[in-house]
């Protein structure tokens, strides 16, 4: 090093490599660099295990670490991290052989104009299912437009934005496109959400009218200024049910959809028409839409994979199941409605897919499945071999979709084979969709090199406006692109790396934003939701990821030791209810002392104890009778934990929605046992579940058979 450092010093001319030779040994290459200057030999060696690098990957490195003495010995003054690794011929191929020009689009119609087309070429198509009920395109049509009509004489119109929280049922979609076609914006306001935070969205985003049905106006928040019409007991009969000419243009906003913020409070996204009637085009080469096609409803219309199933299904001539949300909670279920009305475009998030599998795979019935389609959080694809296994990779087709709310549902494309399992990926997530473009980058901006981890940036036509109100914080996601002075970047804040091929595998966050089943979460607001209740000096949330899929983790340090430890988590986690919707709300808790801290007074997130510590456990009291045992175990198997206690209670273990799914599909299955998921909810210890479980439990066969052969002795005696 010290002889490295002399060189350098010396030198006044670039760096000339004389010899870059690869000489293979058993077990490691190694790199001879022959440098000439004033007669002087300079020799590095590069070692590296042949199992985990190939020789190509490391000829890029050895180039890279050339580059950089270069830089150095040229730029001397110059910080070491604003010196380029990659020479020009690799930094235009990162920027622009993989990012060729974007493929321009024809301008989109707005979404309720392409939904209008569709229903005049196909007017007595089914458009919606529901629970039995089905309307074709032109009533869907005509109940939208009478709708869309009384709206416009509420004062809706271009750029007004209208809250909408209704079941997920046929008002829905008519409360939906009848904001669209009036020329709004709906802004979707789950009534599963708490009061609180529906409350701020409807503050925050400026609505003075809001859609819902009358069974649930008691249970949302009233506000000064704000209109609530009940969809029920609107008299429209005497509108008209033709189409309304369109006030919007496709740079109109369409939808407001709020995301966690790290700050403590959601921030809405602006999206347009635009965004979403380009998402369709740029995406119809890879899946073909049409007709044909059945779709599912089956997310929250919250979350912005929604999007892509209403809009993708109804402007495409498709018929869109809505999902009933008990039906969406139980696999079981859920699979025979896909079986039942011959579902071809099913998307889902990979947690809720974990809980489908195995029934599909278990099951003889035949799903008309031709697109399963990923997104939502990362895909692990080793989680798909026993789909693999079952139904190959061909039918259907499984996609991964790396997708942003910023950049409208979708950003990139990878169909997963059979041959992505034995690869290193955790989560592969392709290319970018035809017009947008994506940048690997670090902290000055400039690329990253292959195989190196950077930052995403996404560029093109899917990207938001912006925030609603946070024009700070727009300035600070999207930002001007060094690379094309017309564009704007996505700082998505995730990490990623680039293949050789091109293609990018997804490695994670770089802050403290996660997905927990499908919906991104800043930890921060959950910290600030914790931090705000009486006796909490400091709470830190993370993250763990077992076999139950990843769970958050809240660790607080409290003003005194409580008396009641486990009275007092009891208390933290009702009031987070409160504010917060339930997959925000921490599954496992650990109150400690102090936060253990770094050196030099950082956060020590390494040096958190796990889950398994945790100390607000009740104490343990073994299952009693086989029933219970048999249900400790199938609990245990399903939260990852390892063992289950009569008076454990199951969502306090770590348990949600989805995984309460899963035990009751396990109960039925390996028991014969057939309980509805709202027992669990009902009879939450395991105590109480199995004695609600003993009263649904088969009569015991062999007992039945004894009492056969006795009364058959009865009767030969007789």
């Amino acid at each position: 090093q010290q002889q490295l450092g002399a060189s350098v010093e010396r030198t006044v001319a670039d760096l000339q490599v004389e010899r870059l030779q690869w000489q293979q040994h058993t077990t490691q290459f190694d790199l001879v660099l022959d440098t000439q200057e004033q007669g002087e030999t300079l020799d590095a060696s590069l070692t590296y295990a042949t199992d985990l690098y190939d020789e190509a990957s490391m000829q890029r490195l050895a180039e890279q670490w050339l580059n950089l003495l270069r830089a150095v010995v040229n730029n001397p003054q110059q910080r070491v991290a604003e010196l380029p690794l990659l020479q020009a011929p690799h930094y235009d191929s990162l920027i622009r052989h993989w990012n060729p020009a974007f493929q321009a689009q024809s301008p989109s119609p707005t979404l309720h104009q392409l939904f209008e087309a569709q229903a005049a070429q196909r007017p007595t198509a089914i458009a919606l299912t529901y629970e039995g009920e089905r309307l074709t395109y032109a009533a869907l049509n005509a109940q939208a437009n009478r709708l869309a009509r009384k709206l416009r004489e509420q004062g809706v119109g271009p750029e007004v934005r209208v809250g909408i929280a209704t079941e997920r049922a046929m008002p829905l979609v008519v409360g939906l496109l009848a904001i669209l076609k009036a020329g709004g914006a709906y802004v979707p306001l789950d009534p599963q959400y708490p009061a609180e935070r529906l409350s701020y969205m409807i503050e925050d985003s400026g609505i003075t009218l809001l859609l819902t049905q009358q069974h649930l106006i008691d249970g949302l928040p009233s506000r000064d200024g704000v209109q609530v019409l009940s969809l029920e007991s609107l008299r429209l009969d005497g509108y008209s049910a033709d189409n309304l000419p369109s006030l919007a243009a496709p740079e109109n906003l369409a939808y407001v959809i709020y995301t966690s913020g790290s700050t403590g409070r959601p921030k809405g996204a602006l999206l347009s028409h635009g965004n979403v009637g380009r998402l369709l085009t740029a995406t119809a080469a890879e899946f073909n839409f049409g007709p044909y096609d059945v779709w599912t409803l089956f997310h929250s219309y919250a979350f912005d994979f929604s999007v892509w199933e209403l809009f993708g299904s109804l402007c495409t001539g498709g018929r869109l199941v809505i999902v009933p949300h008990d039906i969406s909670r139980e696999p079981q279920a859920f699979h025979r409605l896909l079986c039942d009305e011959g579902v071809t475009v099913l998307n889902q998030t990979p947690s809720a897919f974990r809980q489908l599998s195995p029934i599909a795979c278990a099951s003889p019935r035949t799903l008309a499945l031709r697109q399963v389609i990923f997104g939502g959080e990362a895909l692990e694809v080793a989680s798909l071999r026993p789909w693999f296994e079952r139904f190959g990779d061909q039918q259907p087709t499984l996609v991964n979709m790396y997708g942003i709310t910023e950049t409208t549902v979708h950003v990139t494309y990878r169909a997963i084979r059979l041959a992505d399992l034995d690869g290193k990926a955790q989560s592969p997530i392709g290319l970018p969709i035809r017009d947008l473009r994506w940048y690997l980058l670090d902290s000055q901006l400039q690329p990253v090199p292959v195989g190196v981890a950077g930052e995403l940036y996404i560029a093109g036509a899917g990207l938001a406006r912006g925030y609603h109100g946070r024009f700070g914080l727009t300035a600070e996601r999207f930002v001007p692109s060094p690379f094309d002075a017309a564009q704007r970047l996505y700082r998505s804040g995730d990490l990623a790396r680039q293949r050789a091929d091109g293609s990018i595998d997804y490695l994670g966050r770089i802050d403290q934003q996660v997905k927990i089943r499908g919906f991104r979460i800043e930890l921060g607001e959950i910290e600030a939701a914790l931090l705000a209740q009486p006796g909490v000096r400091q709470a830190v949330l993370s993250v763990h990821s077992g076999d139950a899929g990843p769970q958050l983790c809240a660790y607080v340090v409290a003003e005194h030791t409580p008396h009641d430890t486990i009275a007092w988590r009891d208390t933290l986690r009702a009031a987070l209810k409160v504010d917060l919707p339930d997959y925000m709300v921490p599954s496992h808790w650990l109150l400690l002392k102090a936060l253990p801290l770094t050196g030099n007074g950082k956060l020590d997130r390494k040096a958190l104890p796990l889950p398994d510590a945790e100390d607000w456990q009740r104490p343990f009291e073994a299952p009693e009778g086989d029933l219970e045992q048999q249900l400790a175990a199938i609990w245990a198997d399903v939260l990852g934990v390892a063992q289950i206690g009569r008076r454990d209670n199951f969502f306090e273990l770590g348990g949600h929605s989805l995984l309460a799914a899963q035990a009751s599909a396990r109960v039925e299955l390996e028991l014969g046992i057939e309980l509805p998921l709202r027992a669990l909810f009902e009879s939450t210890d395991l105590q109480a579940y199995a004695a609600m479980a003993g009263q649904h439990a088969p009569a015991d066969n062999d007992a039945r058979l004894d009492a056969l052969e006795s009364l058959l002795d009865e009767m030969e005696i007789n």
